[in-house]
């Protein structure tokens, strides 16, 4: 009899257990939701986009700005966040997904000619060293704009660089191609098709009726097993096939197979590309500034 008394108790216990956790609570029972807690909710529980990380030793970071400076400002704008030839830094995925340089380093090396960019003889050490230092600026760029003189250099010094050590007159003259271009052109411009010679150029704010430079095409020679040359401005080209357009615009492809046919490809701006990692600062400052008075 006293057994089967506590079975209806033990059942009430749980009913009322029970309908307490689902009955809904009152404000002051509810816990805060925090704004952190929300947000993971929406997110998923996905990490977030921009990492935080511990800092670099600042003699790394110092060490970094130096070489950033030296090799990458001229493309990618001396805070790294873009140029007239190169994207955003501080901001591209590759920058902020990489933890200390592996990422960034087979690009440096590499380079991407396809979009420009030369290859660059930096050490490992030396990559993370300006990974370092990319990872440490802000990645708002609402602070204060950063200004660079441009016209820093000796425009004699640049002008005996163009007619000798620089090579410049194999391709260029003052009275040509060339001819008043600092009246055409702020020096940042100029520095910068000094620089890419033009490729992939975004001008910025010009004088009025200024004409965009425009970067002369890749051209490519095709020779059929026949013997027969077929030339014209570079469409694109793979590993499987190449594509061309003739003098009088007629479009022609053909299908690559090893080294059939033999292609052979010319970009007038390969000098530029290859100077990039030669050139030192003093010498792309003073073409600019002997460019820059070429009215």
């Amino acid at each position: 009899m006293h057994a089967r008394r506590r079975f209806p108790f033990v059942a009430t216990a749980i009913i009322a257990f029970a309908t307490s956790m689902c009955a809904p609570q009152s404000p002051a029972q509810v816990p805060p939701r925090t704004p952190q807690a929300t947000q993971a909710t929406a997110r998923g529980n996905r990490p977030p986009d921009y990492p935080v990380r511990p800092p670099a030793p600042p003699e790394q970071v110092a060490h970094g700005e130096q070489l950033f400076r030296g090799n990458c400002s001229f493309c990618h704008g001396s805070d790294a966040r873009g140029g007239e030839t190169g994207p955003n830094l501080v901001r591209a995925q590759v920058v902020l997904t990489d933890q200390h340089g592996e990422l960034i380093t087979p690009i440096v090396q590499n380079g991407i000619p396809a979009r420009g960019m030369p290859k660059f003889a930096l050490s490992v050490a030396d990559i993370a060293a300006i990974a370092a230092w990319l990872h440490s600026q802000p990645l708002s760029d609402r602070g204060a704009p950063s200004n660079l003189d441009i016209l820093v250099g000796n425009a004699k010094q640049g002008e005996a660089y163009f007619n000798g050590a620089g090579r410049c007159t194999q391709c260029h003259s003052v009275t040509g191609d060339l001819a008043g271009i600092g009246g055409k052109y702020e020096p940042k411009t100029i520095q910068n098709l000094i620089v890419s010679g033009g490729a992939g150029i975004r001008l910025g704010r010009q004088p009025a009726g200024a004409a965009r430079p425009k970067a002369p095409p890749p051209t490519v020679a095709v020779t059929l097993p026949s013997g027969q040359i077929v030339k014209g401005d570079l469409d694109h080209i793979s590993a499987f096939v190449v594509a061309l357009r003739e003098a009088d615009g007629t479009y022609r492809s053909f299908a690559r197979h090893d080294s059939v046919p033999k292609v052979v490809v010319t970009n007038p701006l390969q000098w530029h590309i290859d100077m990039l990692p030669k050139w030192r600062d003093a010498d792309i400052h003073d073409l600019t500034a002997y460019l820059s008075m070429l009215k």
